[in-house]
């Protein structure tokens, strides 16, 4: 059971560090325009995001993607 999760790179990152490096990668307008939700395009903040990706999975889906995409290769 202790190996499970060697393949997975998002192993120790928080959800918050995976928002919060996207907004400094890429800015709210442009994540907003890659993932089309609205807490990255009205009135962004890492707080109101945690809280709806926290309870959107298909919506944090496509946020880690992203993250393991941009930051992974």
């Amino acid at each position: 059971m202790a190996g499970s999760q060697a393949n997975n790179p998002l192993h120790g990152i928080t959800l918050e560090r995976v928002v919060t490096e996207l907004v400094e990668h890429y800015g709210w307008e442009v994540l907003g325009d890659e993932i089309r939700i609205n807490c990255f395009l009205k009135d962004p903040s890492v707080k109101s995001s945690l809280k709806f990706l926290r309870k959107t999975p298909w919506a944090r889906e496509k946020v880690e993607a992203l993250y393991v995409d941009t930051f992974t290769r």
